[in-house]
């Protein structure tokens, strides 16, 4: 058993000692909640009493968690905010109020239990969604918002009491844990729509919404899709579940109870943004139809102060100007199309992209989002996962792109990059989340 560890000690043994998907891939990934389970029964089941808002999705679904959350922090709501992946601290993965979980807080955890959790075998991911868990509890968080991992139906977070639940959109990525059509994977999705809970959908898509209907005729739980602003609610009476949190408060929503405040306005300029806006403000709706009512004034000043107020990052986020430089953490084809979208957008006289994959990613549709004739700069994160920049450069070559890799790691692409751009120039770095941290460290 560990004793008197310092923090990054114990940081070195949750990297080093557990499956980590981040950083090994298939390895972590659980195709059962049975270690999950195990963990919160070890904890004393807090989920069961933590009043919860559950977000899962492709793209979009840690900004809409963030806009959600503050909007809650403005309200005066004490909110925990769980997240994945980091960028810079582990500790962003665990917030209360926008102040991450302590170095103690992580320490204590690991000692406290550590005896108990290492015959379950825990992922990185399950240990630290029962450290949240912890955490939560620990600080009496009013309500908590949950970011799924991957999937929904199998993720670890799939055993919160949500009072809405949120999916954002589905699209092409981890298609080899989660099915090989857009339906498929919507399927994995839905397995977070619970019984009698409210469930909004970001994208109202041709694939995937008939999966989303049925299963939410299945629960009894009314559906909004918040494209259109239409609540879909079942047949019979909805009987709400014990410990839902759910006031008495009817979801026969009308379309005045769903008139979305006006002129808001956000940090966030990525054009897909305002997509996600949509979607927190559809879920805010259902919210204020609970027992944690909002006003109009918090969920503006909520969205306006996302960022300070919770931290978010790597959003197409300005690093400097002259050259300027943005990242953003785009990493799937339809994440990337945005991308792609905001930089057709973007005033500049030569374009440098520093970009790396991980390794089980489709690279060459990656490539395919970036416009050809930019100057390429290619690396690898530093994870294992990273696929080498030597064999980017190749697909890249055989694509018809042209670049140079640079081995020893994201830094110096990036340094590269700033000795050619000129200062009309815009240098992007993306094409996976892990490159954007390594970026914003390099920058730090």
């Amino acid at each position: 058993m560990m004793k008197n560890n310092s923090y990054q000690e114990t940081i070195d043994f949750l990297f080093s000692q557990l499956p980590m998907y981040q950083r090994t891939g298939a390895a972590a990934y659980k195709a059962n909640l049975n270690n999950t389970l195990n963990l919160c029964s070890l904890l004393g089941n807090p989920e069961a009493d933590m009043p919860a808002v559950h977000v899962a999705g492709t793209n979009g679904k840690g900004s809409v968690s963030h806009m959600i959350a503050s909007v809650l922090m403005e309200q005066g709501y004490k909110t925990g905010l769980y997240t994945s992946p980091h960028l810079l601290d582990f500790r962003e993965r665990i917030t209360v109020n926008g102040e991450k979980i302590s170095e103690e807080g992580v320490i204590n955890f690991v000692q406290q239990y550590q005896q108990d959790f290492i015959p379950i075998k825990p992922s990185f991911f399950e240990l630290t969604f029962a450290m949240a868990l912890y955490w939560f509890q620990l600080q009496k968080t009013d309500v908590v918002v949950f970011e799924t991992g991957m999937g929904g139906r199998l993720d670890s977070t799939n055993v919160v009491k949500p009072i809405v639940s949120v999916i954002t959109n589905i699209g092409h990525d981890h298609m080899q844990f989660l099915g090989d059509t857009l339906e498929k994977v919507a399927a994995e999705k839905a397995g977070i729509i619970k019984p009698g809970v409210p469930v909004v959908i970001g994208l109202k898509q041709p694939e995937t919404t008939h999966v989303y209907l049925a299963a939410a005729e299945v629960n009894k739980a009314p559906i909004l899709f918040s494209e259109e602003h239409i609540l879909v609610t079942p047949n019979e009476k909805i009987s709400y579940p014990e410990n839902n949190h759910i006031a008495q408060r009817s979801y026969t929503i009308d379309s005045e109870e769903l008139r979305l405040p006006e002129h808001i306005s956000t940090p966030l300029i990525g054009l897909y943004q305002q997509h996600n806006i949509r979607t927190a403000l559809a879920a805010l709706s259902i919210i204020n139809n609970t027992r944690f009512s909002i006003s109009t004034s918090s969920i503006k000043e909520g969205i306006n102060k996302v960022i300070t107020n919770t931290g978010l990052r790597g959003r197409w986020e300005t690093i400097q100007n002259q050259p300027l430089v943005v990242c953003d953490t785009g990493h799937n084809k339809e994440g990337l199309l945005e991308v792609r979208k905001m930089i057709d957008t973007m005033h500049y006289q030569n374009l440098h992209i520093v970009m790396g994959v991980v390794n089980d990613k489709d690279c060459t549709q990656i490539l395919g989002s970036f416009p050809a004739d930019a100057s390429f700069y290619f690396c690898k994160a530093n994870i294992p996962r990273g696929l080498d920049a030597e064999i980017l450069r190749q697909t890249a070559l055989a694509l018809g792109i042209e670049g140079v890799a640079y081995n020893e790691g994201v830094g110096s692409a990036i340094k590269a990059a700033l000795a050619n751009a000129k200062p009309q120039d815009m240098v992007f770095i993306g094409g996976s989340t892990f490159i954007v941290a390594d970026a914003l460290q390099y920058f730090k």
